[in-house]
Order: structure tokens, then sequence, then C-alpha cells
């Protein structure tokens, strides 16, 4: 079984990159997914403010980790699947965790945009967890930054620019997805 991790900073494509893989066929495990979860076990309304809230104090009190410790779980139930796409790894200890579970069946993509898009895209994107402040999301983008996102791009595998049309980087997902799985 392959994994592919895609990682990048909010609002780089991530989540168009992992429905090419999903419009593809490919099995999807979004890892803020659980956190979504975890929030609303607690009795929390879903906003940016509570999602990053719980993923910082859980990163805290149960390691760095944690989330893609729950998602291995995830990964573990789909046993005979070829090709599982993660989406929204976020630090270097979910990565070193995949790495050493996974080795070299892990493959990690980083989406890349400059920040003057990703601001575009924020403010034109309607997830639950968006906001429209441009502060808030500045404040997102340190957020990551401080979680370790910095050397998780730095680290990946391969970096795919998302900086054109969306049916340039749509054929760029699908063409690398195509080769690898």
């Amino acid at each position: 079984m392959k994994i592919i991790a895609f990682t990048g900073m909010p609002f780089s494509g991530k989540t168009e990159a992992v429905k090419i893989a999903k419009d593809m066929g490919f099995q999807v495990i979004r890892m803020g997914d659980a956190v979504w979860n975890e929030v609303a076990n607690r009795g929390l309304e879903l906003t940016d403010e509570n999602v990053g809230s719980v993923a910082d104090s859980m990163r805290k009190d149960y390691g760095y980790d944690i989330w893609a410790k729950r998602t291995m779980d995830t990964i573990k139930s789909m046993e005979g699947e070829d090709c599982i796409v993660i989406d929204g790894v976020r630090n270097s200890e979910e990565i070193d965790f995949f790495r050493k579970k996974l080795g070299d069946d892990f493959l990690l993509i980083a989406v890349d945009a400059s920040v003057e898009i990703r601001r575009k895209r924020a403010m034109q994107r309607n997830r639950k967890d968006d906001s429209k402040n441009p502060s808030d999301v500045e404040e997102r983008d340190r957020r990551e930054l401080r979680w370790g996102m910095g050397p998780v791009i730095a680290s990946a595998d391969v970096v795919i620019e998302n900086d054109n049309t969306l049916k340039k980087f749509h054929k760029k997902v699908h063409d690398f997805l195509s080769k690898f799985c």
C-alpha cells in the first residue's frame, strides 16, 4: 500500500489536490476530520478558533504526532487499498511518525502557492472553519508555522506549484498521481 500525504500552507490548494485524488478513485483520509471530531466531542462550535485551539492543546498534551497516530488507526482499517491519500500533515513529528511506520511506501507532496494568491483564495472559500477576516488568515498562517509547517514543506519529496490556473494545477496533480500509483 502506498500512502501519499499532501501538505502546504492554508489555501495553497491541498484540498483541491485531494479532490483530484478522490475523483481518480483514491481513498482519502483528511487529518482535520480527527480534529473536527474532537471539537464536536467537546461540544464546541466548529470555528477556526475552536479547531485551532483543540488541535494545539492536543498536540501539547499528547505530542505533536497525535493526529498522525489517530490517522494511522484509520489507515490500518483500509487494508487492501493500493494507494491512500492523507490530507493535512502539519509538522515534522507527524512526518517522522509516518516515515517510521510506512517506510518507502510514504510520499510527502507539498502544494505551494504565493502569499498573495492564498490570501485571495481565503476570502473566496466558504469552508465551515474559515474566517473572512484578513487578520485571522494571517494568524492561521502563524499558527501553522508554529506547529512546524515550514520544515514539513521543506522536507517534501515533491513540490507542486499552484500559482497558475486551476486547470493547469489539476493536470499537474493528475499526472503525478497517475505515475506514482
